[in-house]
């Protein structure tokens, strides 16, 4: 029995939602059913996940049951929720999402959690960021240390686009982001720290991956084409002219034995102080080296 077809005939309440979305979205194959239909009312109404149920009996006009049609037949295709809804939360903060940018990761979060704690005692940090995407680890750093200055480069013109409107979004004044293409061109000035989540899967697994992934997400945010090295083989070029000596390069890296082949390139540039970091999984996906 469709939404669709029901909603014509019936009151339809939250509860009555949840229970139809659970079971539909069972229908389709997906992992957590009930967590699927949640999301999107989530998103629809504004809620928290508890609201659901204390307003359970509350009923949701046509208008809304319309837009959340739309919503679930999106999300059978395994489009992604945070780009049907448009939005997501990263590091406490709000930000907007498109298809042109890659969805911040709540790993992610552990990048930035390495920055912080790095630049703490650092009056007027200078920092470059490789790889802006919507914008979630510069933006979040500005707002989290307001005396920084964030440059961020991205070669891609849209996801600089939708980083600016994540900074205005949030109030941060301290952060520029340009369109730069990092791997044949770089920026000027030198910087306190370097930090990146650049492309690192390697052509050969992004078909390996969910399909949210590898059908939605952008292509040139996944990997280099090529080994998943590629960025990090530019930055042991290149690092030392751009970063302060004493100063950091902070990176996320992949799992598996990626972290330590990412790891071998600075080592076989004698770069010394190393450091991989695990994220609250216990996994090792942040790679720091001071300079």
């Amino acid at each position: 029995m469709s939404l669709t077809a029901e909603k014509q005939k019936k009151i339809w309440r939250i509860i009555d939602i949840i229970n139809w979305g659970e079971k539909y979205f069972r229908s389709k194959g997906f992992e957590n059913p009930k967590q699927e239909i949640e999301w999107l009312l989530c998103d629809l109404l504004n809620y928290k996940r508890i609201d659901l149920y204390i307003e359970f009996e509350k009923t949701i006009p046509g208008s809304e049951l319309n837009q959340l049609k739309g919503w679930v037949n999106r999300r059978r295709t395994r489009e992604p929720l945070q780009y049907i809804t448009g939005r997501t939360q990263f590091y406490g903060y709000p930000f907007k999402v498109s298809p042109d940018v890659l969805i911040p990761r709540p790993e992610t979060e552990r990048v930035v959690d390495v920055v912080l704690h790095t630049i703490g005692n650092i009056t007027k940090p200078k920092i470059l960021e490789v790889g802006s995407g919507s914008g979630c680890i510069a933006v979040s750093i500005g707002a989290e240390k307001r005396d920084a200055y964030i440059l961020s480069v991205d070669v891609s013109e849209p996801a600089i686009n939708q980083a600016r409107k994540n900074a205005d979004l949030n109030a941060t004044t301290n952060v520029d982001f340009i369109v730069l293409d990092f791997l044949n061109e770089l920026p000027e000035g030198q910087f306190d720290l370097l930090v990146s989540n650049p492309p690192y899967i390697p052509l050969n697994e992004i078909g390996t991956t969910m399909p949210e992934i590898h059908k939605h997400e952008p292509k040139m945010a996944l990997t280099d084409n090529r080994d998943g090295l590629i960025f990090y083989q530019r930055f042991a070029e290149v690092v030392k002219e751009l970063i302060k000596p004493g100063g950091w390069v902070i990176m996320e890296v992949g799992l598996g034995d990626h972290p330590t082949k990412a790891m071998e390139i600075f080592q076989s540039r004698k770069y010394k102080n190393l450091e991989l970091i695990t994220d609250f999984n216990g996994d090792e996906r942040v790679l720091k080296i001071q300079i």
